[in-house]
This record gives C-alpha cells, structure tokens and sequence, in this order.
C-alpha cells in the first residue's frame, strides 16, 4: 500500500520526501517490493521527472544498498558518457594519479558498438579488471590507481533497476542515469567527480541540449552530495583519435603517455584538461597551475609509470601485448576517391564497421576480438589525394562482408576541396 501511494504521488507530478525515496530503493534491493511496481516508479520518474533534491537522494539510497568504500586520503575519478575511440581513461586516470591524486576507478564491459574500458584493458595479456574489492583497496594503496569492474556488492539496487529500465523504455530518463552513474561513484570513495558528457553522432546523448541537462544534473547531484565536481561536454561527431577498437586503443593510449604519437594534439590536451580538473579540485589549486602540474608528469613519463604499474599490479604484461601487437591479422585498407581535405568522418558508421569486425559485442557474453576495429589513416582537417589510405578494417581473421564493410567505411569520409578547420572538442564548461 505505501508503494502504492507514492507511485500515486509520483505519477501526479509531486516530489517525493528524502525517506520516501530512501524506503522505496531498500524494499525494491530487497525484494519486498516486486519489479512491476519499481519499473511503474521508473516510468513516473521518466515522465514526471525529478529535482535536484530527489536526484540526489535516489542516488544516495541507490548507494547504500550496497557495500561502499572509504579512503582515508584524497580520492577523484573521471566518468565518461562512452564514444567512439575513446580510451582517454588510459591517460586521465594515470596523469591524476602521477600528480598525487588517488583515482578508484569502478569500470564496466561494454553492450553495442564498441567494447568498454574493462574489454580494452583486458586485451593486454594476463591483466584482469574482475578484482575483489579488497584487492581493488590493495592496488589503490599500492599505486594510487586502478580500474576494475564493479562488484555485486556495489549498488546491487542499480543493477536490478537498469535491468528493469532497459526493457522499459526508462533507459533516457536523466534522473534515473545520473542515478545509475553516480550511486558507483559514490560507493567507489571518489571525493571528487569529473563529468565527460559526449554529444554528437556517436553518443549517448546526440543533442548538445541533452548532454548539457544531463553534465549540469550529474555535477549539481554530486555537489548535493558533498563531492567536488565538475563537467566538459565534448564533441563526439567523428572518433577519438586514429583508433577505434580495443587493442589498437590501449596501444593509441601507450602512444600518448609515451609521447611517441603524432597528430594527436588534440587528444592530448583534451586529457590533460580533463585531469587537470581533477587535481584543481581535490587540491585546491588554480586550474592554470594544475594543468602545468599534468603537462609535466605527462613529458617526463611520471602518468606512463602509473600506468605500467596499474597494469602490472592487476596482473598485465605490456611485452606480452607488444607481441599481440605484431601477430598477423588480417588488415584491409580504403583509399580515397579524389583529393582534397577530409571535411567529416561520421563516428557512428565507423563504430557500425568496427562491431561488424568484432570489436563489440551484442549481448552479455559475446566474445570480442582484441584485435578487431578500425585505424583511421586520416582525420578531420588532413589533406588527401586520389588513392591515398583512408582507414584500415582491421581483425585476427578475414570478416564477413568484407565489401559492405569496406563501402560503409568509405561513406563516413566527407572529402572537399578547399582547407578545413578542426573544431574545438570542449563545446561548453559546467561547474
């Protein structure tokens, strides 16, 4: 009957009371309240909506149903909203960390287009992401850093109602994803929350009015909550660098904290303004003074160590993956059709061939190759001529419809004739 009555309550327009939303999460986590009447809720909050109050409070009861972690130093972490290319958590966590911030990171595998930061990591040899939370403790303390998946005892509320929300048309509502987002944060320790919301054609959020509402909920929830937080929404129209995929990404990565990459720039400062955030807030200081900080751990190898370590601490061999590296595979290339300067490269038809490859996966699982994906020879702004290579469709064995793939690469190229000039990737700040 009480659950009753505040789905009457919700579904009427009314906020519902700290308690409230407190006492619904607990009976649901324990089962004293059935699925039909949490995906009822789900749909109430979806049309209905939630203020910033009630945001906050579903993410705290989404927390405590489960185990969290305390830290007894200062702790930050970054969350993406996901996109194509997007192995920056390789290189934000690791500069945090090599600047004195201690990054707990709870990951998580990836359901589409592209694998997720834990099926990336994994693809070098011996490493796990599947941690006990002690050992994830351990490798904090021991490093300042990991990234590992999310345990049952971490939000078990969050995962029965996402199992809900996705056959209910509940999955968009914002309420209900900063709560998913946030109730892991929280529980991981993280003092101090950084927000990547992507926006474009291969994102979540394809509007920059969308991602804008979603990054301002996500900071004002963890704000409420006592957490220091801030947001960048950044462009996610063409990838994240030349590669797509997952090997190829951990490699893209080792390339940046190395400094052994080109034509990266872009990427790099995007990173270092990312952790910079990061350490301005945990350490009080100036973002100037603490985006210095992050340029100079990442020149003189200091965020590269971190990572070696991380890697080597959760059981990875980098010589090991070197040699993956080299294994032959099957590679092939698209050229351009005329010359001129690459206008556009559409990040979700590049996604669309890279899953075909096998770089993603379509249901809980499905087996990713490593070695699949797409390694752009281009990008936005390049000058082309006619036969010149475009991408490479990359995978550990000859794919099916290899042609259809190859055509639908070639379609996400846009070629004109005169200069282009590359946008910036931050499209708005919110803090």
């Amino acid at each position: 009957m009480i659950a009753k009555l505040l789905l009457d309550k919700k579904r009427e327009g009314h906020a519902l009371g700290s308690a409230e939303i407190r006492e619904f999460i607990d009976g649901f986590t324990k089962g004293e309240i059935p699925d039909y009447q949490m995906s009822a809720m789900a749909m109430a909050i979806c049309c209905r909506g939630m203020n910033e109050r009630e945001t906050a409070d579903l993410t705290e009861a989404m927390m405590n149903s489960g185990r969290s972690l305390k830290w007894d130093f200062p702790t930050a972490d970054k969350h993406s909203t996901g996109g194509v290319g997007d192995k920056l958590s390789f290189i934000i966590q690791p500069l945090a960390a090599a600047c004195g911030i201690n990054v707990p990171s709870l990951t998580g595998r990836g359901l589409g287009l592209t694998g997720g930061t834990a099926d990336k990591l994994e693809s070098i040899p011996g490493l796990t992401c599947s941690l006990p939370l002690d050992r994830f403790q351990s490798v904090v303390k021991e490093v300042g850093l990991s990234l590992a998946l999310q345990t049952d005892e971490i939000c078990p509320a969050d995962k029965k109602l996402y199992a809900l929300r996705d056959v209910t048309g509940t999955v968009t509502s914002i309420p209900l994803i900063v709560g998913s987002i946030l109730s892991k944060k929280f529980a991981e320790g993280s003092g101090t929350l950084v927000f990547d919301v992507k926006t474009g054609r291969g994102a979540f959020m394809k509007t920059k009015e969308s991602a804008v509402e979603l990054a301002t909920a996500m900071v004002k929830a963890a704000q409420l909550s006592g957490r220091k937080s801030a947001a960048l929404v950044t462009d996610m129209d063409s990838p994240l660098g030349y590669a797509v995929g997952n090997a190829n990404e951990v490699k893209e990565s080792l390339d940046i904290l190395s400094r052994a990459d080109k034509g990266l720039e872009d990427i790099r400062d995007l990173s270092v303004e990312f952790a910079a955030l990061m350490v301005s807030l945990t350490k009080g200081i100036s973002l100037d003074d603490a985006r210095e900080m992050c340029a100079e751990k990442l020149a003189d190898g200091s965020a590269l160590a971190k990572f070696k370590a991380m890697v080597a601490a959760q059981g990875g061999d980098l010589d090991r993956f070197a040699r993956l590296l080299e294994k032959p595979t099957f590679k092939f290339c698209i050229q351009a059709p005329k010359s001129g300067y690459v206008e556009d490269i559409d990040a979700e038809k590049v996604a669309r061939v890279a899953f075909r490859l096998g770089a993603g996966r379509e249901k809980a699982g499905d087996r990713i190759d490593p070695l699949a994906g797409v390694k752009l020879a281009a990008r936005i702004g390049d000058k082309v001529s006619t036969g010149s290579a475009l991408a490479t469709l990359e995978s550990s064995s000859e794919p099916d419809g290899l042609e259809r793939n190859a055509a639908e690469l070639l379609k996400a190229f846009s070629i004109v004739s005169g200069p282009v000039v590359k946008k910036s990737l931050i499209i708005e700040r919110i803090s």
